[in-house]
């Protein structure tokens, strides 16, 4: 599947863009006794990140303070979250989220496995050092201090963003590939540890041709093989590391359909995928929901979201095309 389709996210930089405008807008709208919610999402909601940070800017000379704090003093509960991550970077985005599934009460495994399975080379680079600028922490070793065994070895592979990049050998895609089924068929811990550095290190070029040549000496498609011989979180991240291969925006439209109707709407996922998605292949994200599922994704979030966090979403959501 994974054939460099053409992807499209939802926000786009905005036509005929004033900064200081915007800046006078939002402060019009949290300066008040009571905060014009409409107004913030009409704002930042429609301009891409860049543009976003440059209202920042106007709006931090403008009135001498941080707009990302103002928000987060005016805002309350999930619609905050929203608007406040709108507004950081994307590499910002992903290091905040990365350190609040491990710093808050337990692990959110999950966060875990939606970032680091699916981020490019250059992208994890960016958010180590972003985790490290905001938080003065290594990214590595809070991985390696909250998770263990296996799932942990192989966050840690996946976080060092070293995946070989544009090149395919089909004279080694069997060999990969036996080792896969070795690996599922043996379960050690010398299997499993080459069964992750070949899900972790070859290209996606070359993983396609491995998972190919896997379904030929098996008889069985990688995913069912992974499901069947590993469990846990471990298997989780093996799962997400090869739908991310195949197409990211089906394995976003899965994580979403997941968190909307099998964990009774959880927030936290929904809004992350959301936002960090919402630049690169969210309008994508959308098609292969309905596709996958039948109805579409403004359906089910206006089914369990409401007030101003359902505009905020469903605003995230709608791009150029709205889908109801």
């Amino acid at each position: 599947m994974f054939c460099g389709d053409y992807v499209q996210g939802t926000i786009f930089p905005a036509p005929n863009f004033n900064p200081i405008m915007d800046a006078q807008m939002l402060g019009g709208a949290l300066q008040g006794f009571d905060c014009d919610k409409d107004v913030l999402i009409g704002i930042l909601t429609q301009r891409c990140n860049a543009q976003r940070l440059l209202i920042a800017e106007a709006y931090q000379g403008m009135y001498g303070q941080d707009l990302i704090g103002d928000l987060k003093e005016k805002l309350s509960h999930h619609f905050k979250e929203v608007m406040v991550g709108l507004m950081y970077p994307p590499p910002s985005y992903d290091a905040h989220e990365l350190w609040h599934a491990m710093k808050g009460a337990g692990t959110d495994e999950n966060c875990l496995i939606d970032i680091l399975a699916s981020r490019t080379n250059g992208e994890i680079f960016q958010m180590r050092e972003a985790y490290c600028l905001q938080y003065s922490s290594n990214l590595q070793e809070d991985i390696y201090s909250e998770t263990s065994g296996h799932f942990r070895d192989t966050l840690i592979n996946l976080v060092q963003g070293t995946r070989e990049e544009g090149y395919a050998d089909p004279a080694l895609a069997a060999q990969d590939a036996m080792v896969l089924w070795e690996a599922c068929q043996r379960k050690t811990g010398e299997h499993k540890t080459m069964l992750q550095v070949v899900l972790c290190s070859k290209s996606y070029q070359q993983l396609c041709l491995v998972f190919q040549e896997f379904q030929i000496i098996s008889g069985r498609d990688i995913v069912d093989a992974i499901r069947e011989c590993y469990d846990g979180y471990f298997q989780e991240l093996l799962v997400a590391i090869v739908l991310c291969v195949r197409d990211k925006p089906t394995y976003f439209a899965y994580r979403l359909h997941s968190a909307i109707h099998d964990f009774g709407f959880h927030n936290k996922t929904i809004i992350r995928i959301l936002i960090a998605r919402s630049e690169i292949d969210l309008l994508t994200i959308r098609k292969r929901y309905k596709e996958q599922y039948g109805k579409s994704l403004f359906h089910d979030v206006k089914n369990f979201a409401s007030g101003h966090y359902e505009k905020a979403l469903l605003a995230v959501c709608a791009g150029d095309v709205e889908d109801y």
